[in-house]
C-alpha cells in the first residue's frame, strides 16, 4: 500500500479546500439572512413611527 506524496497532498488540499468553501458559504448565507432580517426590522420600525 504505497501512496505517493503528491496523491496525499492532493487529497489534503481537496479536503481543506472543501472545508473552506463550506465555511465561506455558510458565512455568506448568514450574511444574506441578516440583511433580509434587517430590511424587515427597518420596515417594522417605520410602520411603528407612523
Amino acid at each position: 500500500m504505497l501512496v505517493s506524496i503528491k496523491d496525499i497532498g492532493k487529497l489534503i488540499i481537496f479536503v481543506v479546500g472543501g472545508l473552506v468553501a463550506i465555511i465561506v458559504g455558510s458565512f455568506m448565507i448568514r450574511g444574506t439572512m441578516h440583511m433580509w432580517d434587517n430590511e424587515k426590522d427597518e420596515k417594522k420600525r417605520y410602520q411603528n413611527k407612523d
